[in-house]
């Protein structure tokens, strides 16, 4: 079946980042289709209000759509020529530029919508130069606001094809898999690690216990197991269905920590994962919820990190 993804990109080092490692994948995820996605500079509105009773400004805003259109063409020419001297077909390649309508994320969310995109792919730190400050804010509401379609997010040069999917239990971290095996399916190449932190009994509750402090850590762990357990039965039928077999996937647990985000950080960089898939949410405050894959967001490195509602 046909994977698209929609790179949001410039001409900064961070787009070439996102091209790097949408072409690595090439090799992971069969029948892979891209497009290229330029959202061109806002145009001034005080030109833009001058342009209805001013002829000169009427001019000057011609040259300005001009020059913007121009340069995304350029843009997006530049990053396609990349992609096919790295072997990508160019018919599989399509490439898309438009003015900043909406706001940037939202118009990247926008057109990924309504191309019914299976992802979203963004580098971590800027579209441009200028507009390089406010992409923390970009990323935070791509992340935030794509309630259907998964972001893949880029920080830096991705070398690794090894994967990761940090799993709690949680209905989000199942989606997180079904999006995982639905973009690799039928590779009988490819391994996949499970990666699943006990959280401490602090992570569940704020109240500082005493002398019953074991016997609580003891249950929680024991019912985390047991959510684990029956999580892991779904997780690999949906990899079986996807055509995974089960020795293409580890499954790996490390021992209770208090800040499973860095337990999720220090096991990518550990195990050289290139690629680590997550769900947004969680089960609940012990498990992955917004805190967690925001901690995950700010501080991995040198990874394409999966973000999936």
């Amino acid at each position: 079946m046909e994977k698209k993804i929609l790179l949001a990109l410039d001409d900064s080092v961070y787009s070439r980042h996102a091209i790097h490692y949408a072409v690595k994948m090439s090799s992971v995820i069969g029948d892979l289709t891209y497009t290229l996605l330029h959202v061109q500079p806002t145009i001034s509105q005080f030109l833009l209000d001058e342009a209805r009773t001013d002829f000169e400004a009427k001019v000057e805003l011609k040259k300005a759509v001009r020059k913007n259109a121009e340069h995304a063409k350029a843009v997006l020419e530049k990053c396609k020529s990349q992609m096919v001297r790295a072997g990508i077909a160019e018919k599989s390649i399509e490439v898309a530029t438009q003015p900043k309508l909406l706001g940037l994320a939202r118009d990247i969310l926008q057109h990924a919508q309504q191309g019914l995109y299976d992802a979203i792919v963004v580098g971590r730190r800027g579209f441009s130069r200028i507009q390089q400050i406010f992409m923390d804010s970009v990323t935070a509401k791509l992340v935030e606001r794509s309630t259907l379609i998964p972001v893949w997010v880029l920080h830096g040069h991705v070398t690794s094809a090894k994967i990761m999917a940090a799993v709690d239990g949680s209905e989000s971290s199942l989606r997180a898999v079904d999006h995982l095996s639905f973009m690799v399916e039928e590779n009988p190449k490819i391994k996949v690690t499970l990666f699943h932190v006990i959280p401490k009994v602090g992570s569940h509750c704020a109240i500082r216990f005493d002398e019953e402090a074991n016997g609580v850590e003891e249950m929680m762990t024991q019912g985390d197991r047991r959510c684990v357990e029956h999580f892991y039965a779904h997780a690999c039928k949906k990899f079986t269905e996807a055509g995974i077999q089960e020795n293409q996937i580890e499954i790996k647990v490390t021992k209770r920590t208090m800040n499973v985000g860095k337990a999720i950080v220090d096991e990518a960089t550990n195990g050289n994962y290139g690629t680590v898939v997550i769900g947004r949410r969680g089960v609940s405050r012990a498990f992955f919820m917004g805190s967690v894959s925001r901690y995950v967001l700010d501080r991995i490195s040198n990874r394409a990190l999966w973000l999936v509602s």
